[in-house]
């Protein structure tokens, strides 16, 4: 009889590191120290097991291919490469890791932030598992879920995105920077220009990202308020053609309204209402 595997996102190397890059982003923000800078230098470096598995969860969640022939290639690849991995070292690493973050953060807040990749993530958890542990439809399964993701095609980013919203997009390079001084700079050169609603919503995004309740209130109130806010500049706007596509953004707001939990696309859009708000007061001097 076969051991069930299963998932365990307190020892995912690679929520880990995504939960530790978003918990910097929000102590840069609240201007707290460094704490989770200095857990992802210690613990992800180059010469650390942990930092060794992560590149190999790197590696399975960005890579592309369109032959599912390469994609098979690659993940036998990787966990030929795991297999180097001294596991016993990569427990200790783990456990002292998770020790700390527990020590130093709300494990519930931590914890229950959501991944956008969740399940490839979880996918690959089970398939180094698998490398120790007799569970062939869970080995199966999660390899087909990464193949899948592997050979996905790639959403390209619209041309007619701000540059505001595009470096926003990118800030997850910078993010992956060990030296905190360096960190702060690039984000305070970076964000200088982000209005206050637009820092408002980001603060609220990553702080209340695994309380959707208070987010999707919190941009259900914003959206109505952008709305009214839009409405009152169209007695001022004596263009014909931008009359018309203010009425269509205004139009187009309520979307903001949809759904039970906030999506990463509503987030940028109403980042992209706040940016539009913005350049009419410029522009009205309203």
């Amino acid at each position: 009889m076969s051991n069930k595997i299963k998932h365990s996102k307190v020892r995912n190397t690679g929520i880990l590191f995504e939960l530790i890059t978003r918990q910097i982003t929000a102590d840069i923000i609240e201007n707290k120290d460094g704490l989770a800078v200095g857990l992802l230098k210690k613990y992800f470096s180059p010469n650390t097991q942990l930092g060794k598995e992560y590149e190999l969860y790197k590696v399975l969640t960005t890579e592309n291919y369109k032959s599912e022939s390469k994609a098979n290639h690659l993940i036998d690849a990787v966990l030929k490469t795991y297999n180097k991995i001294n596991r016993s070292q990569l427990r200790r690493e783990k456990y002292n890791l998770v020790s700390e973050i527990k020590n130093s953060y709300s494990v519930d807040q931590f914890f229950m932030a959501r991944i956008p990749n969740y399940k490839v993530y979880a996918s690959i958890y089970k398939l180094f598992e698998s490398l120790t542990t007799t569970d062939p439809s869970t080995e199966t399964n999660s390899k087909f879920t990464i193949i899948e993701s592997i050979t996905k095609k790639k959403r390209k980013h619209l041309k007619t995105e701000s540059k505001t919203l595009e470096t926003y997009k990118k800030s997850e390079k910078d993010l992956r920077l060990l030296t905190y001084q360096v960190l702060v700079e690039k984000f305070n050169k970076k964000y200088k220009t982000l209005s206050e609603q637009q820092k408002g919503l980001l603060r609220k995004y990553i702080n209340n990202i695994s309380n959707t309740n208070q987010l999707k209130e919190f941009v259900e109130k914003e959206s109505i308020k952008v709305k009214k806010q839009l409405q009152s500049f169209l007695p001022n706007i004596d263009d014909e053609v931008t009359s018309i596509k203010l009425k269509e953004a205004i139009k187009q707001s309520d979307t903001l309204l949809k759904g039970r939990i906030v999506e990463d696309n509503q987030v940028i859009t109403l980042m992209r209402y706040y940016q539009l708000l913005k350049e009419l007061k410029d522009v009205t001097g309203k």
